[in-house]
């Protein structure tokens, strides 16, 4: 059993995600669960819709229609919470039988977070002329600075002295840390 805070997607009748989030919170509060089950998230964004009159309309659109997210450490009791909440049918990846559930890849989990704004995405400008140490890959312990970063990729050109000339190399932001 995983003693590890994962993120999980619950099944629900569709239509009722809102109503199992706010079952569900309620639920971890009265039970006493807040130290097992951290964050309920149904995934909505705001779309556009132009109506027959010609005029726009915003609309909340579910992104996972019958899915709510749950951020949680599974153990006996927190699974037994969420398991026999209201209007709730099952983990996403559980046979079911008393299988424990499967939890979400943080990149899976990371790329949702970010299009719902629950999290943003990390940027490196901070670290534009300063002086870095490459920590990972074929320029191992080379140092240099860094003269641009792209954000949406989470990359960066470090200027490395080889043979005795700045050479403008591109690396992934996590193979380098700032002096």
């Amino acid at each position: 059993m995983s003693q590890t805070v994962r993120w999980y997607i619950i099944q629900t009748y569709s239509g009722y995600e809102n109503a199992v989030k706010v079952d569900l919170e309620r639920r971890v509060e009265s039970m006493g669960m807040s130290d097992l089950i951290f964050r309920i998230i149904v995934p909505e964004e705001t779309v556009i819709e132009k109506k027959a009159d010609g005029t726009d309309k915003e609309k909340i659109k579910q992104l996972f229609p019958g899915y709510v997210f749950v951020e949680m450490m599974v153990t006996d009791e927190s699974w037994f919470v969420v398991r026999n909440t209201p209007r709730v049918t099952g983990f996403l990846g559980s046979s079911g039988g008393g299988t424990k559930p499967v939890p979400l890849a943080p990149d899976e989990i990371n790329q949702i977070l970010l299009k719902i704004g629950v999290i943003s995405k990390p940027t490196f400008d901070h670290l534009l002329g300063k002086q870095v140490e490459i920590i990972d890959g074929t320029w191992l312990g080379l140092k240099g600075e860094v003269v641009a970063v792209d954000n949406d990729q989470e990359k960066v050109v470090v200027d490395l002295d080889l043979f005795g000339r700045a050479t403008p190399t591109e690396f992934n932001a996590n193979q380098l840390k700032e002096l």
